[in-house]
């Protein structure tokens, strides 16, 4: 082992235990502040756009990788980690200037009433179980991701494939997800 590159391994470990523990931390802490005055809510449908190229992106990598196409790989890989870095600025963009949606407030006030929940019935918790399943997941995949790709670069494939066996299936889940997330959250937009 080439002792010169030992501490840019442990460093980039460490970077990616802080990113890990400090976007996460960023997002909850975004969401307490409000920019009046900007209007980002045409964001939504667009980073669930983001959300559904970087599931196909993911299924293409898979499929790639399988074929042999490392290079393919790769660069799809890439992509797809450049599509969720701008996902989550589109995210916390609109979170940011924008009041949060909730599933079923068809008059938009901000409350449920009891006809409101009678009408959305059971896709409600549908509704908050996927949300939350995402959410949590969203978090999870951050250092999963990240050191999956680390041991990609830093060319060591046995321990990257045996990451990626966990990484890819979250991964692919939260870039689903977030694309049903929106597709049952819409209607219920205040446009």
């Amino acid at each position: 082992m080439n002792t010169t590159s030992a501490p840019n391994k442990t460093n980039l470990r460490k970077w990616i235990v802080a990113v890990s523990i400090v976007i996460p931390i960023a997002v909850a802490a975004l969401f307490g502040i409000k920019i009046e005055g900007v209007d980002f809510s045409f964001l939504p449908p667009i980073y669930a756009t983001i959300n559904g190229i970087t599931a196909a992106l993911l299924v293409l990598a898979l499929i790639f990788i399988k074929r042999g196409k490392i290079q393919l790989h790769q660069k799809t890989i890439q992509t797809a980690l450049g599509l969720s870095v701008l996902f989550l600025l589109c995210y916390v963009a609109y979170h940011m200037t924008s009041d949060s949606t909730l599933y079923g407030d068809l008059d938009h006030n901000g409350n449920l009433s009891a006809k409101e929940r009678e009408l959305v019935g059971p896709t409600r918790v549908a509704y908050v179980i996927l949300l939350i399943s995402h959410i949590f997941l969203s978090v999870a995949v951050i250092p999963v991701v990240l050191f999956t790709y680390l041991h990609a670069w830093e060319g060591n494939y046995q321990k990257h494939k045996k990451l990626a066996r966990f990484a890819f299936p979250i991964w692919l889940y939260v870039a689903v997800t977030g694309v049903i997330v929106f597709l049952m959250i819409s209607p219920y937009y205040n446009h």
